[in-house]
């Protein structure tokens, strides 16, 4: 019998889905500004962020409710080692750290982990069916805002799964076939929303960066157009002796 969970978090979540785009961080990305020192620190966040979320899935593979929805080839962790490489060059280790919100999220995670495994298939949706869904729109404006190749946006390739919006379809029935009662699917509902919380935090400490970069931007941008503003004011006053 369906649990249609899959259902419940798609039309549970919808606010939070909302919410969540409408951050200012967020918003300034699907425009297309991005600056690339608030962008490694998202980075660096999701390192961690993924690391809990991924060793919590793993240790819980056993579980009857997490089990099911444990896909190694939906993985982020390696993928955003490749991008922290290239952000902060081989020493990447000892330059990254945890922001306060990225804490709050780690801990969340491993609190869920050890008290109700169960809802960390709330952590699993919210956060890789946005990247299934989005990656590949996300990783074009990544590349085109700060001039990117290949290199820097390893976490939108999903390179072991050929077909997205297949997986996406197995993912959704996979949820619906979990062995949670009404309870269960609310609760999970509830985490969901939660983590897209979580999420908001962790955009919401980068605006400061990204506000004082384009304001610095602007500035340059400004003296650059008085600059050449008074040459031409120079060039165009009659000569004197």
């Amino acid at each position: 019998m369906s649990s249609q969970l899959a259902l419940a978090l798609r039309e549970g979540t919808k606010k939070a889905h909302t919410m969540a785009e409408n951050v200012g961080f967020v918003r300034c990305f699907l425009k297309g500004v991005v600056e690339k020192q608030s962008y490694r620190k998202l980075v660096a966040n999701f390192y961690f962020v993924y690391g809990a979320l991924e060793a919590a899935m793993a240790r819980h593979r056993q579980h009857p409710v997490v089990g099911p929805i444990y896909f190694p080839e939906l993985v982020r962790q390696p993928a955003l080692e490749k991008d922290l490489a290239f952000y902060y060059g081989p020493q990447w280790r000892e330059e990254i750290q945890l922001s306060p919100a990225g804490q709050t999220y780690v801990q969340r995670i491993e609190t869920v982990a050890e008290t109700q495994p169960e809802l960390l298939v709330a952590h699993a949706y919210t956060r890789y069916l946005g990247d299934l869904s989005g990656g590949q729109l996300l990783k074009k404006i990544a590349q085109n805002a700060m001039n990117l190749g290949e290199e820097g946006v390893a976490f939108y390739r999903f390179e072991q799964i050929p077909d997205e919006k297949a997986f996406k379809a197995h993912y959704r029935r996979t949820l619906d076939s979990l062995p949670v009662d009404a309870a269960t699917v609310e609760a999970i509902v509830q985490e969901a929303n939660h983590a897209f919380g979580l999420n908001m935090q962790m955009f919401r400490e980068l605006e400061g960066n990204l506000i004082k970069a384009i304001g610095i931007m602007l500035y340059n941008a400004l003296t650059r157009g008085r600059q050449r503003g008074s040459t031409e004011e120079d060039e165009l006053a009659p000569a004197t002796e």
